[in-house]
C-alpha cells in the first residue's frame, strides 16, 4: 500500500483514513477506494461490512469463497449489486442514500442487505466488466512510443475485453501531459493528470482491433447498459461520463469483441507467419488477476513463442495494465520482440481507473 500512496499523494484526504475500521475483504476495499478519492463509496462497504452476518447468502459466499477475495474483486462485485439495487428503485431508502449522498449508511445499508439477500448474492458469481475507457490513455502512450521506434501502424489484440470500448480507443482524443492525440471532436475526451515527461510526439495509427471475452457484453441489451453503470463508482460522475460517452462512440463504431477462451484465441490470432508491415500489439487490463496459474502460464507459452518468430518488418509487444502480485501498485508494462531478443520495460504507473500517470518511458 505504501507504493500506491507514493504515487498518488493529489488524490488522498489523509485525515479519513485512521478512522477506518478495517477487518475484512469489504473494509479493506473501502480503504483502497478512500485512498482513491471515493468517500461515499468508502463508507458503503464499510456499512456493507458491519451488516454482512445479517445476510444469510451474501455472508456464506463471503465466508466460503473458493479463491483470492481481493484478486477477484469480490468487494467491487458487492459494490456494483448495491449500486444496481439503488439504481433500480426498488428500495427507496437505499435511492434516497445514494441520490443525496449522505444518512444513515449502517441502517439503510443493512435493511436493503436484509430484504435483498439472494438479489445481492446474485451478483457475486460475475466477474467485474467496468470497461474503463480512461486506461486507454496508457496504451495510447504507449503506442506513441512504439511509432516512434518503429514507424508502423498497429494491431491491436485484447485480452478479456468486455464490450470492447476500450478497441475504440482510436476514435478518442487524449491530452497527455499537455499533448494532444486522436480526434478533437470525439466525445470521448481523457485527460489523466500526468506526471513526468510526456510520450514521444506522433500519433499511432491502428489498422485493426480486435479482442475476446469469455462472456462478451452486447450493448444492444438495456440490462447489459445498466450492468457497465452499477459498476461505475456512485461518487464519480465523470467515469459515468466517460461510459455514456464511450457508449455513444461505440454506436458508430461497434467494437469487434469474440466469445472464447483468451489462450486458445491468442494462439490462433498469432499464429502461422508474421504480418509484414505492422506492430500487433497484445493488450490487457485488469484482466490477469482472473486467471489461474495454469491459464497465465499457457498464455505466457503462446507469447513467448510468437515472440521467438518476431522480426523487425513484424514485431510483436505485449502492454499489460495490471496490479503488482502484492497489489501495492497498477503498472503498465511492455514486452517488445522484433527478432533479436526480448525486452521488457515499466513503462508507467497509474491509477486503477485511468486518474493519473506516473510515466517513466
Amino acid at each position: 500500500m505504501e507504493s500506491f500512496l507514493r504515487h498518488a499523494p493529489l488524490m488522498l484526504d489523509p485525515q479519513p483514513l485512521p478512522a477506518l475500521a478495517v477487518g475484512g475483504e469489504l473494509g479493506r476495499q473501502a480503504l483502497v477506494v478512500a485512498m482513491l478519492g471515493s468517500p461515499f463509496v468508502s463508507q458503503v462497504l464499510l456499512a456493507a461490512e458491519r451488516a454482512l452476518p445479517l445476510t444469510t447468502q451474501c455472508a456464506r459466499i463471503f465466508a466460503h469463497w473458493p479463491g483470492d477475495r481481493a484478486a477477484d474483486a469480490l468487494a467491487m462485485r458487492f459494490n456494483a449489486a448495491l449500486h444496481a439495487l439503488a439504481r433500480s428503485g426498488k428500495d427507496a431508502a437505499l435511492s434516497a442514500l445514494y441520490a443525496s449522498g449522505e444518512g444513515d449508511f449502517d441502517g439503510v445499508i443493512a435493511r436493503a442487505m436484509r430484504a435483498h439477500d439472494g438479489e445481492l448474492a446474485r451478483w457475486l458469481a460475475h466477474p467485474t466488466q467496468t470497461n474503463e475507457t480512461a486506461r486507454s490513455a496508457a496504451t495510447i502512450a504507449a503506442l506513441k512510443l512504439l511509432t516512434a521506434r518503429f514507424g508502423l501502424p498497429f494491431e491491436i489484440l485484447e485480452l478479456g475485453a468486455s464490450a470492447g470500448l476500450n478497441l475504440n480507443l482510436a476514435h478518442y482524443h487524449y491530452d497527455l501531459g499537455g499533448q494532444s492525440c486522436g480526434p478533437a471532436t470525439s466525445p470521448v475526451q481523457i485527460a489523466p493528470l500526468w506526471h513526468g515527461a510526456p510520450p514521444p510526439a506522433c500519433d499511432p495509427v491502428i489498422l485493426r482491433a480486435r479482442g475476446v471475452d469469455l462472456s462478451p457484453l452486447d450493448l444492444r441489451s438495456a440490462a447489459v447498459l445498466e450492468r457497465l453503470q452499477a459498476f461505475v463508482w456512485a461518487d464519480k460522475p465523470d467515469r459515468r461520463e466517460h461510459l455514456e460517452q464511450a457508449l455513444a462512440v461505440a454506436k458508430a463504431h461497434p467494437p469487434q469483441v469474440d466469445q472464447g477462451d483468451a489462450v486458445p484465441w491468442l494462439a490462433q490470432q498469432l499464429g502461422g507467419p508474421p504480418a509484414l508491415g505492422r506492430c500487433r500489439v497484445v493488450v490487457h487490463s485488469m484482466f490477469q488477476q482472473y486467471l489461474s496459474a495454469p491459464k497465465r502460464a499457457a498464455l505466457d507459452s503462446v507469447l513467448e513463442d510468437a515472440f521467438a518468430r518476431a522480426i523487425p518488418q513484424a514485431p510483436l509487444a505485449r502492454l499489460a495494465l495490471e496490479w503488482t502480485p502484492e497489489r501495492s501498485e497498477v503498472r503498465l508494462t511492455l514486452t517488445l520482440s522484433a527478432g533479436s531478443c526480448v525486452e521488457q520495460h515499466h513503462l508507467a504507473t497509474c491509477h486503477p481507473y485511468g486518474d493519473w500517470i506516473h510515466w517513466r518511458g
